[in-house]
């Protein structure tokens, strides 16, 4: 791996896959704390309208995206706030509706035949300087506005009516987590694919959380193993010449397996030791 490091393009895709690791890492975990991973798939794929939409009319790639994601993802968030037990359903409609809208756009766009392949499971190896600067940025806006609204979204997260009987604006506090989830979801995708964005949302966060004392914690912690994950999957894709994306959802969900093991494993010790 230190070898291939002097490539630009490695180089470029370590920087991006951390950054991605670490604004999926404090994501993340809001959206597994308040159970809204279901949410975050559907706006995940919801995009690809986005994306169809600024290819067929020729906007920037970013902007139109966003766009479309956010107006999926307010819509979402509004269902799965009001109509608790009908949000699932809804949620998929809008989700396999986005999904072939944006495909069929891609379809109709003159002179244009895009690859979806790259968009489900990204092109780390060919992010660009300028995509890490967005990122660093995007990340550090995130992660300040995460800090500085910590306080109601930990009280937000374990117990919302609580939350409101100390005043907490829950309603409008969830759907800025949706909004955030939303441009994450835009950002990352477009370097690391929509499986791999799913993939570091869920998975170190559903890790974490068994080992975390705190939401802080589990935050740190989930961005830690995502970074893990992204080393790992980016040098077993260097070594076997595999697709790099692919390599690292692999390595996640192989640690995924890894964990329900050991649960299994400590929980059957612990009704030997009660028995």
């Amino acid at each position: 791996m230190i070898e291939a490091l002097q490539f630009d393009f490695m180089q470029n895709a370590l920087t991006a896959g951390l950054l991605a690791s670490i604004i999926c890492g404090v994501i993340g975990t809001l959206v597994v704390v308040n159970r809204i991973v279901f949410l975050s798939g559907g706006i995940a794929h919801a995009a690809y309208g986005g994306i169809g939409l600024a290819f067929y009319f020729k906007w920037p790639y970013l902007p139109g995206t966003i766009g479309f994601s956010l107006t999926a993802a307010m819509l979402m968030a509004a269902v799965s706030h009001k109509v608790k037990h009908r949000a699932d359903t809804i949620v998929g409609v809008i989700w396999a509706v986005g999904m072939a809208f944006g495909i069929i756009l891609l379809d109709l766009t003159p002179g244009y035949n895009v690859d979806l392949m790259s968009y489900l499971f990204g092109s780390i190896l060919t992010v660009p300087s300028s995509e890490l600067v967005v990122m660093a940025v995007v990340g550090v806006v995130i992660t300040l506005l995460v800090f500085f609204y910590y306080p109601d979204l930990l009280a937000m997260s374990y117990d919302e009516e609580f939350a409101k009987i100390r005043g907490v604006p829950v309603k409008a506090l969830y759907f800025g987590l949706i909004g955030m989830l939303a441009v994450t979801i835009v950002l990352v995708i477009q370097v690391v694919g929509l499986i791999l964005v799913i993939a570091l949302l869920t998975i170190p966060p559903f890790i974490a959380e068994k080992y975390a004392g705190s939401l802080a914690q589990m935050m740190l912690l989930s961005s830690a193993l995502g970074s893990v994950f992204t080393l790992v999957g980016l040098w077993l894709s260097y070594q076997y010449n595999l697709t790099s994306g692919a390599t690292i959802i692999m390595v996640s969900g192989s640690a995924f397996i890894v964990s329900l093991l050991i649960d299994r494993i400590c929980l059957k010790g612990n009704n030997l030791r009660g028995e």
